[in-house]
């Protein structure tokens, strides 16, 4: 990518909105290289390097989940999936699989541009602790979260999450008697640029109680605080 420019990649098998979202990236300075089904998107991804993938979720071919599950494991790009239905299980299928957030059509193309500008700005990793020293591994019971390694495991088992989805997880338990609303999770996961649908947090801890085995009727791990937010079970 000459000159510093970022790279975007638009999956939508509506050719005439991919060309719409891309002429508005392209005004603001992106790179846009599209594709319009799931095999071409696969294909296109691996030739371009894409530093944020634009991914509807219906596809010819295959999905926009399988892409998402395909591409993590090759790329890292922040992937912003497209969906036109509101269905809670299509967002956390899309989020579990590695997407980094969802936009649910329709949507105007400008704020669906400062959305991945303000996505843009997330560190793309977790920074090293200032001073060199290490942080403590955090422990709930079966449950071990290294901050520094950024694993998960339960009972010695690993436990396969999202970049996001460890995001909220760290959040959560670096301040484990806390009982923490969305904005602040968001903040702590996506940092203070980010804007959108916050119940956004709420589809990722129904992902993350998923994975880790996780009951929100007898939590072992998650408790929800009602008309608050989230909060850890004491370990």
């Amino acid at each position: 990518m000459s000159g510093g420019t970022q790279r975007i990649l638009v999956v939508d098998d509506e050719v005439a909105l991919a060309g719409v979202i891309a002429s508005y990236l392209r005004r603001e300075g992106f790179e846009v290289v599209l594709a319009h089904d799931g095999p071409s998107a696969i294909e296109t991804a691996r030739e371009a390097d894409p530093v944020l993938v634009v991914l509807d979720l219906m596809l010819p071919g295959f999905d926009g989940v399988e892409v998402c599950r395909r591409l993590r494991t090759f790329s890292d790009a922040y992937v912003l999936m497209l969906t036109a239905r509101g269905d809670e299980l299509d967002k956390v299928v899309g989020l579990s699989v590695g997407a980094d957030d969802y936009v649910v059509k329709p949507f105007g193309p400008r704020e669906l541009v400062a959305r991945i500008k303000a996505m843009l700005r997330r560190p793309r990793s977790a920074s090293t602790p200032s001073g060199g020293s290490e942080e403590p591994v955090r422990r709930f019971g079966p449950l071990e979260l290294d901050p520094v390694a950024r694993t998960v495991t339960v009972d010695g088992k690993p436990i396969d999450l999202t970049r996001t989805e460890f995001d909220v997880l760290k959040a959560l338990s670096a301040r484990p008697r806390a009982a923490l609303g969305r904005r602040q999770i968001i903040e702590a996961a996506w940092g203070p640029g980010w804007f959108g649908d916050e119940h956004v947090v709420d589809v990722h801890i129904r992902a993350l109680r998923y994975k880790l085995g996780d009951d929100a009727g007898a939590p072992r791990f998650i408790r929800t605080v009602r008309g608050v937010g989230y909060g850890m079970v004491a370990g």
